[in-house]
């Protein structure tokens, strides 16, 4: 996963397959990665308010946020419904971009050493320091009293030990070595078929997602999580997530050029408008099923629900990818930083987050004050942060 920003776009005169080429940027691509680890902040800043939250005081890891808080909106639980829907296959498609090039620049060994440097080093930094801080205040919220030096101890020693978000480092890296094994076997320079039109294009993601997510939906549901260790991934979603980083690679081989006439862009408006309508037709399914109508068995409804989803993280997807090359073509400052410290801000928000929920427990403000008050603090102290560590050569390297 890349995070630099240029202004540079690619040339359709220079192969993204050619090892002599430097890697390309797109500063479109980009922003709109900075803009989804920006919605990741928000999603865990809302995740306390919603009303479906509930706290386990008995299993502090069962619960469906680290810090439920009585003060709750419905609304958020409408906006955490449609980022949930898309924003993780949507960072795994981005890191899937410059997967290929890379591959055929730098060749399948030094890939895989970087690969390790950049995603290994921050994961294993991640679940030993970043996330257990983030997690005590769930802990303690339990009744315990035992200090951070203890807790510490328990969680690597003796487990559970939580990744949290860390856990996408985890995939992604392994994602990157079977492609970088696949790249070591298959690779052929001039192999390389057309580009399908954005519409066939939809139609492929929707089928492969379809494969990859419905069967392991129906086998574990929609819920469960396999993990060992730190390592978590939720378990339904490995193949959705692998046919939308893979699906990355794909355009990633071709140049980026997979919008050559401009059909996407030009049709922005069309696909936000799908997605929106997709997601009115996603959360009615839901509705209707907790009223129970129509009477359908639970296999009906899951299967009901996993097309839902498969069609409107499609959908979804295509619009950001519409949007942002028809309006972020250009360098804006902020966003530019905002672009080029998004790894640092995904890997250190969280204990932002827990620790800022937590402090407002007992705060009498209202929920969306509170939820504002989160995503500040967490998204410009995990900014800061990492503004400030990417000063030091050695952490800079990395993130």
């Amino acid at each position: 996963m890349k995070w630099s920003v240029s202004s540079r776009i690619a040339s359709p005169r220079r192969s993204p397959l050619d090892r002599s080429a430097r890697p390309v940027r797109i500063v479109a691509f980009d922003y709109l990665r900075g803009f989804v680890t920006t919605l990741v902040v928000l999603h865990h800043s809302l995740l306390a308010y919603c009303q479906f939250g509930h706290f386990d005081r008995q299993h502090y890891l069962w619960s469906t946020a680290p810090i439920v808080d009585n003060a709750k909106w419905l609304g958020f639980d409408l906006i955490v419904m449609f980022n949930d829907g898309y924003f993780m296959p949507l960072m795994f498609l981005l890191s899937g971009l410059f997967v290929w090039p890379s591959l055929a620049r730098k060749g399948s060994a030094i890939y895989c050493r970087d690969r390790l440097l950049r995603l290994g080093l921050p994961f294993a930094v991640a679940v030993t320091t970043v996330m257990p801080l983030a997690y005590y205040p769930s802990f303690r919220m339990t009744g315990a009293d035992s200090g951070f030096g203890a807790f510490w101890v328990r969680t690597v020693f003796g487990g559970p030990w939580p990744a949290g978000p860390a856990w996408f480092l985890a995939v992604l890296l392994a994602f990157d070595l079977a492609a970088a094994l696949i790249h070591s076997v298959a690779w052929r320079a001039n192999d390389t078929p057309d580009m399908p039109r954005p519409l066939v294009c939809f139609g492929l993601l929707i089928a492969l997602s379809a494969l990859g997510y419905l069967p392991l939906l129906a086998f574990f549901g929609p819920t469960r999580w396999l993990s060992f260790g730190p390592f978590a991934v939720q378990a339904s979603r490995i193949g959705l997530y692998a046919a939308y980083f893979f699906g990355g690679i794909f355009v990633g081989r071709h140049g980026f050029d997979f919008d050559p006439d401009g059909r996407l862009r030009q049709y922005w408006a069309h696909w936000s408008l799908l997605a929106v309508l997709l997601f009115v037709c996603f959360v009615a399914v839901q509705a209707a099923r907790l009223v129970g109508w129509p009477a359908l068995p639970p296999r009906a409804w899951l299967s009901l629900y996993g097309v839902n989803l498969v069609v409107f993280c499609a959908a979804a997807n295509f619009a950001w990818l519409a949007i942002f090359p028809r309006f972020a073509g250009r360098v804006i400052g902020p966003w530019s930083s905002l672009a080029v410290n998004s790894y640092g801000i995904y890997i250190l928000h969280y204990p932002a987050v827990i620790w800022t929920q937590y402090a407002l427990l007992d705060v009498r403000l209202y929920s969306i004050v509170k939820a504002a008050l989160v995503f500040v603090v967490a998204l410009l102290s995990s900014w800061g942060t990492t503004i400030v560590l990417r000063r030091m050569p050695g952490i800079a390297r990395v993130i």
